[in-house]
C-alpha cells in the first residue's frame, strides 16, 4: 500500500480537480451559448429572408392585382397560396368570371392581360365548382377552341391535350363545323350545365383561369 502524501498535497490535487471540472462546465456552457446565439441568427435571417421574399412578391403583382387574398397551405405552416381578391379558389387554380360580353379573342386578350388564360376545364368536380358560381341564364367562353373547323375540337389554350373522356358535351354537341368555339351554358330542359359550341365572334361572358399564387 502507498503512502500517503502531505495533507497540502492532497489539499491542492483536489483543488486542481474542482478548478478542471469547473473549467469544462464554463467551456460547455459558453459552446451551448454561442450555438443558441448562432442558431437564433441563423433563424432570424432566415425568417427576415422568408419575409422579404414574400414582400418581393406581393409587390410584382401588385401591378396586376391591387390585392390578394391569401391562405396558410403546403407543408410548411409559412406557405401562403393567394388568388386576386374577387377570384375564386379551387384546388391549384383560381376563377374569374367576367360579366362583359366580348367575343372569344376579346376575352383571350383580357385574361392574358390579369396573366391567365380562358379556363381549361378537365374534371367533373371543377366543372362543377365553376358552374356553381354562373348565372343559369347566361353563356360563358372558355378555353377550348376548333380553329381549323374539323369538329376535333383537340386545342386548349394552355396546350392540354383534349381528353374525350373528360368531356361534358350537351346531348347533340358539338353539331356544326362553322362554330369553333366552346361556351359552358345551362339548359333548362335538362337542368344541367354542360358544353355548346359557338360561333366565335358571339358576344358572350367568359371564365378566367390563373395558377395560384405561391409565397
Amino acid at each position: 500500500m502507498a503512502p500517503e502524501g502531505p495533507p497540502q498535497d492532497r489539499e491542492k490535487e483536489v483543488w486542481w480537480l474542482q478548478v478542471k471540472v469547473w473549467s469544462m462546465a464554463v467551456i460547455s456552457i459558453s459552446l451551448l451559448s454561442a450555438c443558441f446565439v448562432v442558431s437564433s441568427v441563423v433563424t432570424y435571417s432566415n425568417s427576415v429572408y422568408s419575409k422579404n421574399k414574400k414582400l418581393s412578391k406581393l409587390q410584382e403583382y401588385q401591378q396586376f392585382y391591387s390585392s390578394l387574398t391569401c391562405v396558410i397551405g403546403g407543408k410548411e405552416v409559412e406557405d401562403w397560396s393567394c388568388c386576386p381578391t374577387l377570384w375564386s379558389s379551387f384546388q391549384s387554380s383560381c376563377y374569374f368570371v367576367s360579366a362583359v360580353k366580348q367575343s372569344w379573342a376579346e376575352h383571350w386578350k383580357n385574361c392574358s392581360r390579369m396573366g391567365a388564360a380562358l379556363a381549361v376545364i378537365s374534371t367533373e368536380d371543377e366543372q362543377d365548382f365553376i358552374t356553381q358560381n354562373l348565372n343559369e341564364e347566361s353563356a360563358y367562353f372558355m378555353g377550348l377552341s376548333d380553329p381549323e373547323g374539323q369538329r376535333t375540337y383537340c386545342i386548349w389554350v394552355d396546350r392540354t391535350p383534349y381528353n374525350e373522356s373528360a368531356t361534358f358535351w350537351h346531348s347533340g354537341e358539338p353539331n356544326n363545323p362553322s362554330e369553333r368555339c366552346v361556351i359552358v351554358n345551362f339548359r333548362h330542359p335538362s337542368r344541367q350545365w354542360g358544353w355548346n359550341d359557338i360561333d366565335c365572334h358571339e358576344p358572350e361572358k367568359s371564365i378566367c383561369e390563373m395558377t395560384k399564387i405561391y409565397l
